[in-house]
């Protein structure tokens, strides 16, 4: 397996030297690099790699891809205070690298792809998680996050002692307003006397809240001051600082993006992670570099719903597993969504 090259937001105008220019249009899927291996990259969202959420699970995806089709992988950082031009200027030295798919990890990223696209129309751009910006070679990688969110209002209903609750934002947004939109409903439908708190930690254009920790820990330990019992939160990075607080207050957390009771960094909270919703971001980006490889790469909405185990809920935490109460609402509530018999609101 070949290391993966990263490529930072500084290193990137230095990188760009080292690399032999194309024509704007870009190259085909069957280009390689020069030892003939395929390639692939990713650019993170806010957070980068090491959120142990998000960009992570993109990794994941990227990593799969290197281990079982060969492919080279590169991946670029953001950096703090970025613009669009940065993300373009990042996306163009990727594409014209070689580098084929190119995903650009968050809605962020969509004001730059539909930019960068057009002028590499033979290499294929991933976005994830926004459909705003399209395209013949733009591959919008979507998902039912409401769906699993409804499932993660159920459990933290069912597991809550209180009947009070936190659902935590990180930035306002449509994306994320659609996880409280299920969250709250799951947990009203499950028990209509509980009390949902709900914050969001930045608004646009401010994006600090899916970045930095402390704001999370602080959000959480309000809603803990307040008897909340279990604390939902959907803000990237700083997720990480509300599940510490939670977990240390010896309260249940759940997480987010990726199954975070296995997450490496957030081992020492674990035991109190209850689940994660989770998106299946990894597959989303491994799918998409297969099919490039394969000479038929996906293009238009690829959506990734709790039908097909798109989003889902965790259940790795043994506690979990013994709560059979919990899993049986649960279990009922997914099988009701698939069936159309729940229909989950995107919106609050």
């Amino acid at each position: 397996m070949r290391r993966i090259t990263r490529i930072t937001t500084v290193g990137i105008a230095s990188a760009a030297l080292a690399l032999t220019a194309t024509a704007c249009g870009g190259k085909t899927s069957s280009d390689a690099g020069s030892d003939g291996q395929a390639k692939a990259a990713i650019a993170y969202d806010i957070g980068g790699r090491g959120d142990q959420s998000f960009n992570d699970a993109a990794y994941a995806g990227l990593k799969k891809a290197e281990d079982e089709l060969n492919i080279k992988g590169a991946e670029a950082e953001p950096s703090e205070g970025e613009g669009d031009a940065d993300k373009v200027q990042r996306l163009t030295e990727l594409a014209r690298s070689g580098n084929n798919p190119v995903i650009g990890v968050g809605f962020a990223y969509a004001p730059a792809i539909e930019k960068v696209a057009k002028k590499y129309p033979k290499t294929t751009f991933g976005l994830i998680d926004d459909t705003s910006k399209t395209g013949p070679n733009i591959a919008n990688l979507v998902f039912n996050e409401e769906q699993g969110s409804y499932l993660a209002g159920v459990a933290a209903a069912k597991a809550s002692k209180t009947g009070t609750v936190g659902f935590i934002g990180g930035v306002e947004v449509p994306l994320i307003k659609k996880f409280e939109a299920g969250f709250v409903q799951g947990v009203t439908d499950t028990n209509p006397k509980a009390k949902v708190l709900k914050q969001y930690l930045t608004q646009p254009p401010n994006f600090d809240g899916f970045a930095k920790p402390d704001l999370g820990k602080a959000a959480a330990q309000g809603m803990l001051d307040k008897n909340a019992d279990v604390i939902y939160a959907a803000a990237g990075l700083a997720g990480s600082g509300a599940i510490e607080a939670t977990a240390t207050a010896g309260k249940w957390a759940i997480g987010v993006d990726s199954d975070q009771y296995n997450q490496k960094g957030l081992a020492k909270y674990k035991a109190k992670i209850l689940t994660s919703v989770t998106k299946d971001v990894s597959d989303s980006v491994f799918n998409l570099i297969e099919s490039v490889k394969k000479g038929k790469p996906q293009s238009g909405e690829v959506r990734y719903g709790l039908d097909k185990d798109g989003v889902g809920l965790a259940n790795s935490n043994p506690e979990y597993q013994k709560m059979t109460d919990l899993i049986a609402a649960v279990e009922k509530a997914k099988a009701d969504i698939i069936a159309g018999k729940i229909k989950v609101k995107t919106a609050p």
